[in-house]
């Protein structure tokens, strides 16, 4: 898929502030991009995310909302994210190098 075919169906996890109930689970920045990631709990298991981002760069937004789609249900301290996963979903997308960058930039967000 392309990252903005993704887009155009909607981002469900992109908030413009912070939502009531949950709390940070982590932030990371670099360049202009930045990205914070929000999360609500159950104990130790993660039962929502949502995030904030630059609007500049659709790739980081796109693979910030798939990623939180991917923790939804696993446990705080052990968060995984299959990189391979999140780039063959967006197999379709030039510049795999931006890509990877972008999720970089998300993993780090997450302490992953």
């Amino acid at each position: 898929m392309k990252v903005s075919e993704y887009i155009k169906k909607g981002l469900k996890n992109r908030v413009e502030d912070i939502p009531e109930g949950y709390e940070l689970l982590g932030t990371a920045k670099e360049g202009v991009h930045k990205v914070e990631c929000y999360i609500k709990k159950e104990g130790d298991k993660i039962i929502d995310a949502k995030y904030i981002s630059s609007k500049r760069c659709k790739k980081l937004m796109a693979v910030a909302d798939l990623v939180c789609e991917k923790i939804k249900g696993q446990e705080i301290g052990k968060i995984t994210i299959d990189d391979k996963e999140i780039l063959s979903f967006f197999s379709e997308e030039k510049e795999k190098d931006k890509l990877q960058n972008r999720l970089n930039i998300v993993k780090k967000a997450l302490g992953v």
